[in-house]
């Protein structure tokens, strides 16, 4: 009998693993309604570029995500190609005080030149430790005009 209990745990555990994972965060994550500005998400909001936008160079990126999200007032953004090669990364600045647990907005402005048509704007959460239990990231998609 306790030979299939702990089978079972076996079995299930890696599926459990899954889902409670702290890494990367989906894409459906990430949401707009009709008539909303705001993409959601637990800690960012994303308030510009919304998803699937054209985008341009001088791309500024605004928004607001939670104190947490910083580290030292900032925390970095990357726009990534269609084949996943960085094209820019530059830190988002808080724009208030941002030794809190609430929202804080939040800019950057990155200057690209790239071919590519589509790309991923990608948001990631400052993680000093490095350790992957603190990783975070929110991702937009982007095409580019």
């Amino acid at each position: 009998m306790r030979l299939h209990h702990f089978l079972a745990v076996l079995l299930v555990f890696p599926f459990l693993l899954m889902g409670c994972g702290k890494g990367n965060v989906p894409d459906d994550n990430s949401s707009s309604s009709a008539g909303s500005s705001v993409q959601q998400h637990a800690d960012v909001r994303v308030t510009d570029p919304q998803l699937n936008a054209v985008v341009t160079s001088p791309l500024t990126v605004t928004g607001e995500a939670r104190g947490t999200w910083f580290f030292e007032a900032s925390f970095p953004v990357q726009l990534l190609d269609e084949n996943g090669s960085l094209i820019v990364m530059l830190p988002a600045q808080a724009e208030g005080e941002w030794m809190t647990t609430d929202f804080v907005p939040f800019s950057v402005t990155l200057h690209f030149e790239t071919d590519a048509k589509t790309g991923t704007l990608v948001l990631l959460k400052d993680n000093p430790s490095g350790l992957p239990e603190h990783a975070a990231e929110v991702r937009v998609p982007v095409w580019f005009e």
